[in-house]
């Protein structure tokens, strides 16, 4: 490691000794409290400059390089920091779609809101079209100045806090499913726009529905051209596909040592089963790791081929699974009890609530199955199967 990067490991140890929040899971024992919490935990890391690594360098505390931003994802995991759930959309979607495709006015306006706090969802799957974004129904349709949106959302997170949504609809039923459909972004405030969360199974409601009755969103909240909102949302997938999993697998590796004090607390430090599964897991975090690093290594030069990002969120989904299941397993029967409030995939401190939410990333951002296709077809050149080919 370099001095310069031993420095800023250095620097941030120090700050997050002084700063990271120590009983944020019991604090945030509410819904209220959560939003609170990950408002101020977010505004501390802004000021502090490690927010957002990834954005470009005109912006406090980015222009980062990929061994800094490693540094700094490796030591928010040691230090055992919540992660940024409230502004994950905000940070890494919105700003991929802004960045890559919006007007330099939307910047503008939108990019330094984030910043004080202006929170994102993303309205892009709905009841009919969750992996197969293309058959996305929600209409808009144009008069004069304004899109009229009428239609419903679902599974989108965390809307019921979000100020704006990056709305994905169809403005034409011609031609290619994908060729009808504009990119939108929408006030979660405007006339029409109704937000139910979704209660889970778990007792989170980490998800939302919106529904859409006749909301006019202006002209000039349209990225790109009408019609091209596929491409677009492109951007927006790619990011939630490879940039974000960077941290994601960085943070699945430095909370291994969760997975390393249950099965010492549960007495299964020698059974070779254990290590066995033990083994696989940590094998399998650091190829998500190495896997993560070459796909921005490769982004950053402008090398990035269709696919490796859907490789990279493959890799981590089944990562993640295994992780959590080993750890419920360890866990024993206490493990699978439940405390109230808990949000994220792998941060929570309880071992059902992980597990059970692991199987979510199968679906976000486009089902394991949609994935295989784009590696398949994309990365492989695979033929597509034949139409009437049967075993």
């Amino acid at each position: 490691m370099t001095d310069g990067l031993q420095t800023l490991r250095s620097e941030i140890r120090e700050w997050l000794a002084s700063n990271a929040p120590r009983d944020w899971r019991s604090s945030a024992d509410t819904h209220e409290a959560f939003v609170a919490q990950q408002r101020a935990w977010f505004s501390k890391l802004v000021e502090a400059g490690y927010a957002i690594p990834h954005w470009p360098a005109e912006w406090p505390g980015g222009g980062r390089s990929l061994a800094e931003q490693k540094v700094i994802y490796e030591e928010l995991a040691r230090a055992d920091a919540p992660r940024l759930l409230l502004s994950f959309v905000s940070t890494y979607h919105a700003f991929a779609t802004l960045h890559e495709c919006g007007s330099a006015e939307q910047q503008e306006r939108y990019l330094p809101a984030i910043l004080e706090g202006e929170t994102w969802c993303q309205g892009f799957s709905e009841p009919n079209a969750g992996s197969d974004l293309a058959a996305v129904s929600t209409r808009a349709v144009r008069n004069g100045d304004v899109y009229v949106v009428d239609g419903q959302k679902v599974w989108s997170t965390m809307a019921q806090y979000a100020d704006r949504c990056l709305l994905l609809v169809r403005t034409s039923s011609d031609g290619p499913k994908q060729a009808g459909m504009t990119y939108l972004l929408m006030d979660m405030k405007a006339p029409g726009v109704t937000v139910r969360p979704i209660d889970q199974i778990q007792g989170d409601e980490e998800f939302a529905e919106i529904f859409l009755d006749n909301v006019e969103i202006p002209i000039s909240e349209r990225v790109g051209e009408e019609g091209e909102g596929w491409a677009v949302a492109q951007a927006t997938l790619a990011s939630e596909r490879g940039l974000t999993l960077m941290e994601l697998a960085y943070r699945m590796r430095g909370n291994m040592f969760r997975l390393a004090d249950t099965i010492r607390a549960a007495g299964l430090a020698e059974d070779a089963g254990i290590q066995r599964d033990l083994g696989r897991v940590a094998t399998q975090v650091d190829a998500v790791c190495a896997l993560a690093d070459r796909f921005l290594e490769r982004r950053m030069a402008g090398q990035e081929a269709i696919g490796d990002a859907s490789v990279v969120k493959n890799a981590y989904s089944r990562a993640l699974r295994a992780w959590a299941d080993l750890g419920l397993r360890a866990g024993g029967v206490d493990a699978q009890y439940r405390e109230a409030i808990t949000f994220g995939d792998l941060n929570t401190g309880n071992w059902m609530a992980d597990f059970m939410n692991s199987y979510a990333w199968t679906i976000a951002g486009g089902s394991e199955e949609v994935q295989r296709n784009i590696i398949a077809e994309r990365l492989l050149s695979m033929p597509r199967e034949p139409k009437g080919w049967q075993l």
